[in-house]
């Protein structure tokens, strides 16, 4: 298939550039390695002082003045979403044995979207595609793809491999957006994510927490964000920083990623 060609060219040209330095995105910007960042999925807010880049959901305005990742959920469908899957989309959400949706157990409003075919994969590509132009539209530099590791609680009716198909179309569509992809979490993929999906860079939760930072940082390098969650955090946060290999780009925030003027906020930044 042409853009599974495409596909493959792309991946290769920035695993290229990755190995090389930070990759690049639209108007040749360079990803800011090491950049003090906040994660605003929660709410979106001015960026506190020292902030150079934000990553904040796909409803959301890009941050003045600071490099700016979108959230794209690509694996399983947002809260908001969910009538719209089950009405209209209804072939496209993974169903259990019992014939009934499959949902995310630590997220039951989530669908798990049903990546085992290549037709059901062109057309998670094409609504989750227009995400993300919407995103480089509206100015963010890169985006993020949550819900990578979905194979893993679909009681193995999907597999890494169907996953990192869509992953490698989603990385081909952004490239051509001119924008970068990060890959969410799913350490377990080592270099793969990079050379068979085209990942430019990283976003791990909790590398720290799961001892999991040098198989990211092995991959990507420094161009990895890694956020840390108090309700779950062993020891000092100051302490974590100073571990190796703790990306320089790690941060320190409330679970449910709340602004500033809500109770249980938390925020504070590796030196």
């Amino acid at each position: 298939m042409i853009r599974r060609v495409r596909g493959l060219l792309a991946t290769a040209l920035l695993g290229a550039v990755v190995a090389c330095g930070a990759p690049t995105g639209q108007a040749g910007q360079a990803w800011p390695e090491g950049a003090r960042f906040d994660y605003q999925l929660g709410a979106a807010y001015p960026p506190g002082d020292g902030v150079g880049l934000v990553v904040r959901d796909s409803t959301a305005e890009p941050a003045e003045g600071a490099y700016n990742v979108c959230y794209v959920n690509g694996f399983q469908s947002q809260p908001q979403d969910r009538d719209l899957w089950l009405e209209d989309r209804r072939d496209l959400v993974l169903s259990g044995d019992d014939g009934e949706p499959v949902t995310d157990p630590a997220w039951p409003d989530e669908l798990i979207l049903d990546t085992s075919t290549p037709a059901k994969r062109e057309r998670l590509a094409e609504f989750a595609g227009e995400v993300v132009a919407r995103c480089a539209d509206s100015g963010f530099q890169a985006i993020e793809v949550d819900n990578l590791d979905s194979y893993t609680r679909s009681a193995g009716a999907l597999d890494v491999e169907d996953n990192l198909a869509l992953a490698a179309e989603l990385a081909r569509i952004a490239h051509e957006h001119g924008v970068l992809i990060g890959q969410k979490n799913a350490a377990e993929l080592g270099e793969r994510g990079r050379d068979e999906a085209g990942f430019d860079f990283a976003v791990a939760e909790e590398c720290v927490r799961w001892d999991e930072c040098s198989a990211y940082t092995d991959v990507y390098g420094q161009a990895v964000l890694d956020i840390e969650y108090t309700d779950d955090l062993e020891g000092p946060f100051r302490e974590a920083c100073e571990r190796v290999p703790t990306p320089r780009s790690t941060i320190l925030r409330d679970r449910d990623l709340v602004g500033p003027d809500e109770r249980g906020y938390t925020y504070d930044a590796c030196p």
